[in-house]
C-alpha cells in the first residue's frame, strides 16, 4: 500500500516541523496557564484592606475583603460611629448592562481555552514550512533521478548546483566523482580498442612471415618475426602498466629516497645521450622520494622516444628549481607544434605521420605522464631554442 510518509522525504521534514510547534505551543500554553493559576492562588491568600471616606476624605471606617478565585467578593465595614455594613461585589460573568443583557465576552475568549491559538499556529506553521521543506526535497529528489540515470548507465548525467548549501556541495561533490569515473572509463574503452587494434599489426606481421618463410626461414626472416614479438610483448608490458597506474589502489612497488644523479646517469650511457649537470650543483638535493623502477621507466621513454622521433643530440638535465627537481630531455627532431603538445600525452596518441615510422606504439609518453602524476608531478613539452623539443618532468624533493 502507498504510504507518503515513508515513501516521500518533505512530508516527514514537514510533519515533523509542524507536529513539534503544535507539542510546543501545547507545553508553553500549559506552563502559561500553571502559573497563571498558581500566582492566582498565592493573591487570593492576601487579605484586601478597604478603607471608607467622606467626602472630605476623611476615614470614617474600615475593614477587610478576601477575594474567592469565581465568587462574588464580600466587604464587612466598620464606620467609626461602631455601625456595621455588608458590600458585595458580584462576579463580572453576573454583571448585567443597562439593557438588561450581560455583556459579550472579548473576542479573543472562547469556551476552549488556548485551543484555537494551538489550531492558528499549527496552520500557519503548516503554510509557511511546507514550500521551504518542499524547495530543499525537491533538490534532493533532483540528486536521487540524477544518480539514478548514472546507475543506469548514462555516465553524462550531471546535477545541478544550486546554492551553497549541503546539497549544493553534494551535487558538486557527486559530478565530479561522475566526471572523474567517465574518464576511467572512456580512457579504458579506448586503451582496449586501440591495443586491440595495436597487438593485430604485429600478429598480422607474425603470421605473414611464417607463411612466406617456408621449411627453410632465412635470417631475416627470423629476425623480423623476433621484431615483432618483442614488440608483442613491449605493447603488453605497457598497457600492463598503464592498467595498474590508473588503479589507485595497486601496488606499485616501494617507496624510497631516489637518487636522479645515478638513475639518470646509467640510462643516458643506455641511449648514448649526453648528461648535463650545472657547476656546482648539489646532487644531494637532486633526491626524491619514489618508485625507483617507475621513474627509471619515465626517463628511458623519454630518452627512446627523443631517440626513435630527434635527430642530432640528444640530451638529459637535471635541475633544482626550489622544493621541485626538474628532469629535461632535449632532441633537435621536429618538434611537437603548439596545439598538440598535451595531446601527445594521451594513449595511443601519436603525431601525424608518425605511426608509419619504425618502433613506438603511442603509450610511451602516456605512461611518462601516469609515473610523475603518481609521484605527486608533472611532464609537458615545450619547444626547444634552436629547434627541436623539450621534454620536462617536475617532481618534489
Amino acid at each position: 500500500m502507498f504510504n507518503p510518509y515513508s515513501r516521500h522525504l518533505y512530508v516527514r521534514i514537514w510533519l515533523a516541523v509542524v507536529s513539534g510547534v503544535i507539542v510546543l505551543t501545547f507545553a508553553a500554553g500549559w506552563l502559561m496557564r500553571l502559573a497563571v493559576e498558581n500566582e492566582r492562588d498565592r493573591v487570593s491568600q492576601i487579605p484586601r484592606v478597604v478603607t471608607v471616606t467622606d467626602e472630605q476624605d476623611r476615614v470614617i471606617g474600615g475593614g477587610t475583603a478576601m477575594r474567592v478565585p469565581g465568587a462574588r467578593i464580600d466587604f464587612d465595614l466598620t464606620l467609626d460611629d461602631g455601625r456595621k455594613l455588608s458590600l458585595q461585589m458580584a462576579r463580572r460573568e453576573d454583571t448585567v448592562g443597562p439593557n438588561g443583557r450581560r455583556p459579550p465576552p472579548p473576542w479573543w475568549r472562547t469556551p476552549y481555552g488556548p485551543g484555537w491559538l494551538i489550531v492558528l499556529v499549527g496552520l500557519a506553521v503548516a503554510l509557511g514550512v511546507y514550500p521551504i521543506v518542499r524547495r530543499l526535497t525537491k533538490r534532493l529528489e533532483a540528486l536521487q533521478r540524477g544518480v539514478q540515470r548514472w546507475g543506469q548507465g548514462d555516465l553524462s548525467a550531471r546535477m545541478p548546483v544550486d546554492g551553497e548549501d549541503e546539497v549544493a556541495d553534494l551535487a558538486q561533490r557527486f559530478n565530479d566523482s561522475a566526471t572523474r569515473v567517465e574518464t576511467l572509463v572512456r580512457s579504458h574503452k579506448s586503451l582496449l580498442a586501440n591495443a586491440s587494434h595495436e597487438l593485430r599489426s604485429p600478429l598480422t606481421r607474425i603470421r605473414m612471415a611464417l607463411e612466406l618463410m617456408g621449411e627453410h626461414p632465412t635470417t631475416s626472416t627470423r629476425a623480423e618475426i623476433s621484431r615483432n614479438i618483442a614488440e608483442l610483448d613491449q605493447l603488453i608490458d605497457e598497457i600492463l602498466l598503464a592498467s595498474r597506474l590508473d588503479s589507485r589502489e595497486a601496488d606499485m612497488g616501494t617507496v624510497e629516497n631516489v637518487e636522479l644523479v645515478g638513475l639518470a646517469a646509467e640510462e643516458c650511457a643506455r641511449t648514448s645521450a649526453e648528461l648535463d649537470l650545472a657547476e656546482g650543483i648539489d646532487t644531494e638535493a637532486l633526491t626524491v622520494r619514489g618508485v625507483p623502477r617507475l621513474l627509471r621507466r619515465a626517463v628511458r621513454n623519454l630518452l627512446e622516444n627523443a631517440r626513435r622521433y630527434g635527430a642530432g643530440e640528444i640530451s638529459l638535465e637535471l635541475k633544482n628549481q626550489g622544493a621541485q627537481v626538474q628532469v629535461v630531455v632535449n632532441d633537435r627532431g621536429p618538434g611537437v607544434p603548439p596545439a598538440l603538445r598535451e595531446r601527445i600525452f594521451e594513449p595511443f596518441y601519436r603525431l601525424p605521420g608518425a605511426s608509419e615510422r619504425e618502433g613506438g606504439v603511442g603509450l610511451g609518453l602516456a605512461l611518462v605522464k601516469s609515473i610523475a602524476e603518481r609521484h605527486g608531478g608533472s611532464v609537458r613539452c615545450d619547444a626547444r631554442p634552436g629547434g627541436g623539443a623539450s621534454f620536462v618532468i617536475s617532481l618534489p624533493r
